[in-house]
């Protein structure tokens, strides 16, 4: 039995600077951390010569090839193994949330089936892995930072070049500045999941037109992806709320489905209620508000969001990245 774990992540700033409609031309960059939220994939030697898969169904077939589930398919015939194993997925928060679920998954199967192989692959060419799998064989329409992020862990400047290289840098933060902005964030669910295939799209569809109003705004936001990087390192946390707010009044008019009526209502609720500013996380459209408060105004707030249902989720930032926690597999 392996058991690998990888976390999911929050965007602080820059996010969707690497979807390849921008990145490709005009690079990216996204201040990315990690949180002590995980997938969890285990695989163990099947006594049976077919295929177990055990996550939202359970699917047993003879092959790799036979697999429905797409990311499940695609790493075992990546790492070649077609027979006698059983797989099983747990995630700790919803999908479709915006906190990289789909690609951390994809994280955590590699690295279990690597495992499962007696193989040892580096964090880097873990996240390599699973942006080949996702973007170049599956054809998602997604940037590299969530694959990254998930492998590596910590906080990272993730650096999106032209010719489609990543690179990685830890934030050099305080823990006391970390500690700060920890509780100084707040997270709600919003109750509403969506798929971000169709968001990213249309998004990465407005970015490839070089002088159009989308690729503007993207401008602006890796523009604050390095504000977050220098306040960070400064320590001024306080400027991170309003940069969020930014953030979002930019990212909200990038794509037609990125918020809706309900959704803006509880922005604004939760600005009355003293939020500096906020967001949706990940490509929108649902999932996981992040809004950062002043300590005096943090329980109102709490309040307000929830007085409208939403529920909130406690976290701490996560050093590690993707990992094996138990490892009792023999050959």
């Amino acid at each position: 039995m392996i058991i690998s774990r990888a976390p999911l992540r929050f965007s602080l700033g820059g996010g969707g600077s690497d979807l390849p409609g921008y990145a490709r031309e005009h690079g990216g960059f996204v201040v990315s951390a990690t949180i002590d939220k995980y997938v969890y994939v285990t695989a163990n030697r099947r006594f049976y010569r077919d295929i177990r898969l055990a996550y939202s169904r359970t699917e047993i077939v003879p092959r790799a090839a036979d697999v429905e589930h797409p990311i499940f398919r695609a790493a075992l015939e990546m790492l070649g193994i077609d027979h006698s194993i059983e797989l099983t997925s747990v995630a700790e928060l919803p999908a479709n949330s915006g906190l990289g679920s789909s690609s951390t998954f994809t994280v955590a199967l590699l690295n279990a089936l690597h495992a499962y192989r007696h193989e040892f692959v580096s964090s880097v060419e873990l996240a390599r892995e699973a942006c080949e799998l996702e973007i170049e064989r599956l054809g998602e329409p997604i940037g590299q930072q969530d694959q990254y992020i998930a492998a590596l862990g910590n906080v990272q400047a993730l650096y999106f070049e032209r010719d489609g290289s990543v690179r990685a840098e830890p934030v050099p933060v305080k823990d006391e500045v970390l500690d700060e902005l920890e509780n100084n964030l707040v997270v709600f669910y919003s109750g509403v999941e969506r798929s971000a295939r169709v968001v990213l799209r249309e998004q990465d569809g407005a970015l490839r037109e070089p002088r159009g109003a989308a690729t503007e705004r993207m401008h602006r936001i890796k523009a604050i992806g390095h504000e977050v990087y220098r306040l960070l390192c400064d320590g001024d946390v306080d400027r991170y709320g309003e940069l969020l707010d930014e953030h979002w009044q930019a990212k909200r008019r990038m794509a037609s489905a990125m918020t809706d009526g309900t959704l803006d209502e509880h922005y604004a609720a939760a600005r009355r209620a003293g939020a500096l500013g906020g967001k949706l996380m990940g490509a929108g459209g649902g999932g996981f508000f992040l809004f950062y408060v002043r300590p005096a105004d943090k329980s109102r707030l709490i309040g307000a969001m929830g007085a409208r249902g939403l529920r909130r989720l406690r976290f701490r930032f996560e050093l590690d990245g993707a990992r094996i926690v138990a490892n009792l597999h023999r050959s």
